[in-house]
């Protein structure tokens, strides 16, 4: 009897070991808002190509001159390597453009990143195409 409750319990944590993470996924839609995109201009900190999902960390001036911190969620690592981002091609302070969509929270200088494109030209996209010059 106490063989058969041992086995029920690890069945069950095992069950909840594997669906917990996919629980934990959520949707871009209710982070970012599709109707309000943003472009900004700016120098590269960070980036952390890691799973769950890619971050790009920028400093952006404002129309004063203020340096403004922003950061943008991108897709998986894996992703963004199929579509021709590679670890390290991005240095920080390298300086680039950013097409995103921004989150909904206005008050965060956040965003999902769209499009990167670096001062020779090169664009990065999040989802689907491959790099273009």
């Amino acid at each position: 009897m106490k063989r058969h409750v041992l086995q029920v319990l690890f069945a069950g944590f095992a069950v909840l070991c594997v669906t917990l993470p996919a629980l934990a996924h959520h949707s871009f839609a209710a982070t970012f808002d599709s109707d309000k995109p943003v472009t900004v201009k700016g120098v590269i900190k960070e980036v952390r190509l890691e799973n769950p999902h890619s971050w790009f960390f920028i400093e952006v001036k404002d129309a004063a001159g203020n340096v403004e911190k922003w950061a943008f969620e991108a897709g998986t690592p894996s992703g963004m390597i199929r579509n021709g981002f590679k670890p390290g091609v991005i240095k920080a302070g390298t300086e680039v453009t950013i097409k995103g969509i921004r989150a909904r929270d206005a008050s965060q200088k956040m965003g999902l990143l769209r499009e990167l494109t670096t001062p020779d030209g090169k664009t990065y996209t999040t989802f689907g195409s491959q790099e273009t010059r």
